[in-house]
């Protein structure tokens, strides 16, 4: 191996947003990939079902990538994987519950028995072309979670993964802080490191202190208790199924993503529920109100999800009940408050008291705040910082914070998806910019829709659509009949008794004066759209010849 040779370090995903983690490492002709996680659509990104990764700079090159290493199984870490390896032929490796989660991702895909996928642990060392890989153990909000110490020809980089410094984890398993100061004894060239929680002063609460706000809701609850949470957070799972143990509930998991989950994690031994306490979500509905509990997803308010769905009245198994009981056990992801204010406000309507972050402490971060990431730049104390996951607010603050620790201004790169970065010699340095933006989902569709239409659809949505249709004699050039008018979205039915009339005398007096052109008549039309009611809906405009 040429020692000569550049690392290049490319940011693929979760650089500048919150989701579609990705990251490429590249030396010589092998590359290690590291995460490919999908990230929910913005509210104004209508009709999307999520985004993933441009990975474009990948697939001229999918014969040189030697692994790919996923450090979780949450969807920002593993949605993309099917998509991934889709179009790409190399192995994954991943912690039990890691590699099972993707497993119940694949089988959805069709892609079961086609992906080569390999088990590692916590503490393993693993070797993909020249990258020497140590798993280490991180706490968060599932089980199973890992970083990584990269050791390269070019220097060791340390990459964090999502992760806390949760002293009495669900799960009994701290973080391994002796394998990161291992690292700080070794050298560490680049640290890359979780970023979503720098605004955040002090320490993220440990996932102990749900157990009593769960518990008072048990307690308290006159009916059922519905949670809703990430179907990915095995570690909530366990502290429901113990509340409901604890008050003598029966628990159903409730939606495929939600049961497939459960059924992965209990088979691997990852999540301990009683039989006698797990039943059916049928069997659930036929017992007395009092002994229920239900968990299932749409904690973000998800106009697909079980609850969003509950919030409208339009699910098909069961309907929100006068005393049910709603907890909403997850912080909002940015964007997404006013869908989720919107469905808290309509189950409120429906007759459920709804518990969520702002009122109890029913779900806590599982990612550091400041004081813990400055804890982490101090243990490893490497030479270079690049700020990762996260919006640029929250990578910036990051940055800022490893200036307080005393990591040198020049040493420390912000960077955003697709700005490459290449360390050479023991110096770190910006490289060229590569395709890192969004590529949208939905349906069977995937990097179908851009940008251009997600405008269109927001300019629909904004002031509706009218479409002209005139019909002229292909010998005279005048109106066979009358210009056909519909609107969508702009007017009232009211409204147009006066306004269509005028669009439609508007149109024949352009085709009757022979400026028939599409773009004559939208112009016109626009124009006096405008005059009459300020508004600019889309116009479409036919002109057919008979």
């Amino acid at each position: 191996m040429n020692k000569n040779e550049k690392l290049r370090i490319v940011p693929l995903g979760g650089l500048g947003e919150v989701g579609k983690n990705m990251m490429a490492y590249e030396y010589g002709e092998h590359i290690l990939v590291v995460d490919a996680g999908l990230m929910f659509p913005d509210n104004d990104m209508l009709g999307i079902d999520y985004i993933i990764p441009d990975f474009e700079y990948l697939l001229d090159k999918t014969s040189r990538i030697s692994g790919i290493i996923i450090t979780h199984g949450h969807e920002d870490h593993i949605g993309a994987v099917p998509h991934l390896l889709s179009q790409v032929s190399a192995p994954v490796y991943a912690t039990p519950l890691t590699r099972g989660l993707i497993e119940v991702k694949l089988a959805r895909n069709s892609l079961s028995g086609k992906a080569d996928l390999r088990t590692v642990q916590a503490g393993e060392m693993i070797q993909v072309g020249p990258f020497q890989v140590e798993l280490f153990h991180v706490c968060h909000s599932i089980p199973d979670s890992v970083g990584l110490g990269i050791s390269t020809p070019a220097g060791l980089i340390v990459h964090s993964g999502d992760y806390k410094f949760d002293q009495t984890p669900v799960d009994n398993w701290p973080t391994d802080f002796a394998k990161l100061a291992e690292f700080s004894q070794r050298g560490v060239t680049v640290l890359l490191a979780d970023s979503t929680n720098a605004e955040r002063p002090g320490w993220t609460p440990s996932e102990r202190v749900i157990d009593p706000a769960l518990d008072e809701v048990f307690v308290n609850a006159p009916g059922r208790v519905i949670i809703a949470t990430f179907a990915s957070l095995i570690s909530r799972m366990q502290q429901v199924a113990n509340a409901a143990v604890h008050r003598k509930r029966k628990l159903a998991f409730v939606g495929m993503s939600m049961v497939d989950n459960a059924k992965i994690a209990r088979t691997l031994g990852y999540l301990d529920v009683p039989n006698e306490t797990l039943v059916s979500l049928e069997e659930a509905l036929n017992l007395p109100v009092k002994e229920v509990a239900l968990m299932c997803t749409g904690s973000q308010g998800e106009p697909s999800s079980i609850v969003g769905r509950l919030s409208t009245g339009t699910n098909r198994q069961f309907d929100i009940r006068a005393g049910d009981t709603v907890v909403l056990s997850s912080h909002p992801i940015p964007g997404n408050e006013e869908t989720i204010f919107k469905t808290i406000n309509r189950l409120f309507q429906r007759g459920a008291t709804v518990i969520y972050d702002a009122i109890s402490p029913i779900h806590v971060s599982g990612h550091a705040s400041s004081e813990e990431q400055k804890l982490l730049l101090n243990l490893v104390r490497p030479k270079y910082f690049i700020p990762i996951h996260g919006e640029l607010r929250h990578l910036k603050r990051h940055a800022a914070l490893a200036g307080q620790v005393g990591i040198p201004q020049e040493n420390i790169l912000v960077v955003e998806n697709g700005q490459v970065v290449e360390l050479s010699e023991g110096k770190l340095s910006l490289a060229e910019r590569v395709p890192g933006g969004y590529v949208f989902v939905e349906g069977q569709s995937i990097g179908e829709i851009g940008k251009d239409i997600i405008r269109e659809r927001e300019q629909l949505s904004r002031a509706g659509i009218l479409i002209i249709t005139a019909t002229l004699d292909k010998y005279s050039n005048r109106l066979i009949k009358e210009p056909e008018i519909i609107t969508r979205g702009f007017i009232s039915p009211e409204d147009s008794e006066d306004l269509i009339p005028m669009v439609r005398r508007k149109v024949t007096d352009i085709v009757n004066s022979g400026l028939d052109s599409e773009k004559t008549i939208t112009d016109a039309v626009k124009s006096l759209l405008h005059n009459e009611t300020k508004r600019r809906p889309m116009i479409f405009v036919t002109v057919t010849k008979a």
